[in-house]
Parts: C-alpha cells; structure tokens; sequence
C-alpha cells in the first residue's frame, strides 16, 4: 500500500506550473502507478488560466473548490465543486478561473503507452 499526502516531500518535490496557469503537483505518477498516468492536484488563483492544449491520454478534472469556464473542443461550461469533466484523448481543453476564490482541481490521467 502507498498513502501519499499533498503535503509529503516527494509531492512537494514536483511543482510545476502547468500550461501557463495552474501551480501543479504529482500526488501519485509513474514513479508509482502501474495502469494510470497520474494523479494531480492544480491551484488556479482568481483570473489565471490553464491554456488550451492537448493530451494523448483521456484525463478527469474534478473540482474541489472554487468555481471555472471549462472548456473541452468546441463545448464549455461553469464548473463548480464537485464537479468532473471528462476530457477524451487528443481534445483540446482549457480552464478558466472566473470566481473570486482559489479553483482547486484533481486531475486524473490514463496512461498513455
């Protein structure tokens, strides 16, 4: 069994901003798993955007806090707490923070191999 907490150093250890808004950090990845891609957590603060961009593997964001425009090909739509989004592979998608509050998001990637 391997419990990692968002505060851990291996977590820590992985920031990165991602597509041009979003700070990052690799809660469990390849290091780690065996059939998924990874399991990510974002901070969006109010305003910033994670920039339109494509992935080869079929992601979920789901949404913790705050609230967003999220965008996926040519739909869009409010996103609130609670909420998942499917994003199949090769899809354009974005996300905007639109509120006024910190928009915090898990993101789930499938393997791409």
């Amino acid at each position: 069994m391997i419990v990692r907490n968002i505060n851990d150093e291996k977590v820590l250890e992985t920031t990165y901003r991602a597509h041009g808004g979003a700070i990052a950090q690799m809660i469990l990845d390849r290091r780690t798993l065996q059939e998924l891609g990874f399991l990510a957590i974002a901070r969006l603060e109010p305003g910033n955007e994670i920039k339109s961009h494509i992935d080869p593997m079929e992601e979920i964001y789901f949404v913790v806090s705050g609230t967003g425009m999220m965008r996926v090909d040519d739909d869009e739509q409010q996103v609130k707490p609670g909420d998942a989004t499917w994003i199949p592979a090769g899809s354009a998608h974005s996300l905007l923070n639109n509120g006024p509050d910190i928009l915090v998001i898990l993101v789930v990637a499938g393997s791409n191999f």
